[in-house]
């Protein structure tokens, strides 16, 4: 198909990703809609989004709004006269109003095999899950949470080495790539959705700090999956004396002995079943290192039980 006339809807980087695929393709972003501004870094200062930075470097038309559901925000968006709207980890709710003014409607791009991990955080919760393999899809939008049929779809494996930060990439590549060549094929006849299966429904929820905290009773696989999953953000930690150390690598090994003590001069730490020898750790404020030098400048000594 010809250049389509589109808009973008969109937040954190791995929309970014998406979105500069789109601006090099042969279709016109005319808009890109991304969530407001939000305080963070250590003076708490007003960021954008990573979208919101790439539309603005491009010279792109951006818009902010907290919510899609007032008349004046639909109205403005029916104005833009869309052959489609693109949707990735955008955040905000679509009504029906702003899902059906696009001659084609609005396409999502989801991180996930639908039916499988509907919801915020389809790539964290994969790896976490123990899942073997995940994928992308492009669906067609409809008022349901991440309900709607299904255009197009790529798997990819999770193996044991996989970390949310590796698959974001991998997904991003592929997403990009699925994207365009749905574009091409949008409105003809060889383009057919699927819907999707009643069967295997979950839900990918937000992850909550709560979760990010170890708990060493849990075996030592299942924390590893948790170390992967929340690698980079928000970092599966433990704390020691005050001090917060977020994990970001560590494998499993078959060693044993109280869940939270320290087994050896190499930070291999007990579970409740198996252990878990760090080696990719961070203490707040400062920058990633071994486990070994961490070890070497805090007195965290082998026997030790870690909360």
């Amino acid at each position: 198909m010809a250049g389509l006339r589109l808009a973008f809807m969109g937040t954190p980087a791995f929309s970014a990703h998406i979105l500069k695929a789109l601006i090099g393709s042969s279709h016109d972003v005319v808009c890109v809609y991304s969530q407001p501004p939000r305080r963070a870094g250590r003076g708490k200062k007003m960021l954008p989004s990573a979208v919101q930075q790439l539309a603005e470097e491009r010279g792109l038309p951006v818009r902010t709004p907290v919510s899609l559901k007032t008349p004046e925000i639909q109205a403005d968006f029916a104005k833009l006269q869309l052959d489609a709207a693109i949707v990735v980890a955008y955040g905000l709710i679509l009504p029906k109003p702003i899902l059906e003014a696009p001659k084609y409607g609005c396409l999502n791009l989801h991180a996930s095999l639908l039916p499988r991990w509907r919801g915020a955080a389809p790539i964290q919760r994969a790896i976490m899950a123990g899942d073997r393999e995940t994928g992308i899809a492009v669906m067609q939008m409809e008022v349901g949470l991440d309900t709607g049929p299904i255009l197009s779809e790529a798997r990819l494996p999770i193996t044991g080495e996989t970390t949310a930060a590796s698959l974001y990439d991998l997904l991003a590549e592929e997403g990009s790539e699925l994207l365009l060549k749905a574009l091409e094929r949008l409105g003809g006849p060889d383009l057919v959705a699927r819907p999707q299966s009643e069967k295997g429904v979950t839900y990918a929820e937000k992850i909550l700090k709560s979760e990010a905290k170890i708990d060493w009773t849990k075996s030592a696989v299942e924390l590893d999956r948790l170390i992967r999953g929340l690698n980079p953000a928000p970092g599966a930690f433990f704390e020691h004396d005050g001090l917060r150390i977020k994990i970001f690598d560590a494998a499993p090994v078959s060693l044993s002995g109280k869940p939270g003590e320290v087994l050896n001069e190499q930070f291999t730490i007990a579970c409740g079943e198996g252990a878990l020898q760090l080696e990719t750790v961070q203490p707040a404020g400062k920058a990633r290192m071994s486990a070994v030098a961490f070890l070497n400048g805090h007195p965290i000594r082998q026997g030790e039980v870690l909360d």
